[in-house]
């Protein structure tokens, strides 16, 4: 029977063996994933749909496939020499930029992956952020949040920089499949949304990431999304990148590293 426990495993190997998970240098961009299960039917899908949480722009899994049974979620962090490039302040580090870009499509292809394996059982999956259905909205708001996912799955809890701190930080990519297959759900070892963030759980005035931020987007309400994302499409900033990478846009990343929860749960 699979599990939460062989999907992991699996995914693990996937990442160790991939060409595309090594940077120039050789360093990993990934290390080993966290894996946690949802039912399809868990309450919190519909909670999302709700206007002060995404709302109603969120699909939940029957959405993407009819006869949903469970939601696989899954945390790939990002290995200790991308994390430590990009602890400096200013642009990103060209190691940070190639493992946001390059990690994606590597973590796209883990969703793939992932799929495979359900099909290879006889079973059905989706992986709802490849799927023509899914949307993005001009508020930022989409019908379908890995974040979320995760938080449902039991992988981790929301931090004042909107990130999700897991058992390995939140520096890294989180990916979903949703399936008619049956997986036992992971037990959410929390009950508040925001139980690991220092700050918003009340156990310290840490707000390290506010200060992180090179636009003030963070305050002590959390993050304001348009200021952050418009210094990422700063032409000025972004024209040396697409010069010497290719790439559209910055993925700045500060608020994640150097941080008590950039690769754990602080305390």
């Amino acid at each position: 029977m699979m599990s939460g426990e062989s999907l992991q495993a699996a995914l693990a190997q996937f990442l160790k063996t991939h060409p595309a998970n090594r940077l120039e240098n050789g360093d990993r961009i990934y290390d080993e994933p966290l894996v946690g299960i949802a039912s399809a039917n868990d309450p919190y899908f519909l909670e999302f749909t709700k206007p002060e949480v995404i709302g109603d722009v969120f699909r939940v899994p029957a959405d993407w496939l009819d006869g949903a049974v469970s939601v696989v979620s899954f945390f790939l962090p990002f290995s200790e020499a991308v994390r430590k490039s990009n602890r400096t302040t200013g642009l990103p580090s060209p190691e940070w930029l190639h493992a946001r870009f390059r990690g994606e499509d590597l973590n796209n292809e883990a969703k793939r992956f992932v799929v495979s394996l359900i099909e290879a059982k006889g079973h059905r999956a989706v992986a709802p952020t490849l799927d023509g259905r899914f949307t993005q909205t001009a508020d930022f708001r989409s019908s379908w949040s890995e974040r979320h996912v995760a938080f449902v799955a039991g992988l981790g809890t929301f931090g004042l920089s909107r990130g999700l701190i897991t058992a390995k930080g939140m520096a890294g990519r989180f990916g979903s499949v949703v399936t008619d297959l049956e997986i036992t759900p992971t037990e959410r070892p929390y009950s508040n949304p925001f139980e690991y963030c220092l700050f918003l759980s009340g156990k310290a005035q840490c707000k390290v990431c506010v200060d992180r931020c090179p636009v003030q987007a963070i305050t002590d309400e959390g993050k304001a999304h348009p200021p952050c994302s418009s210094y990422m499409r700063r032409e000025d900033l972004v024209q040396d990148i697409r010069n010497r990478f290719g790439y559209r846009y910055l993925a700045c990343g500060k608020c994640q590293t150097g941080v008590p929860c950039e690769s754990r749960i602080p305390n």
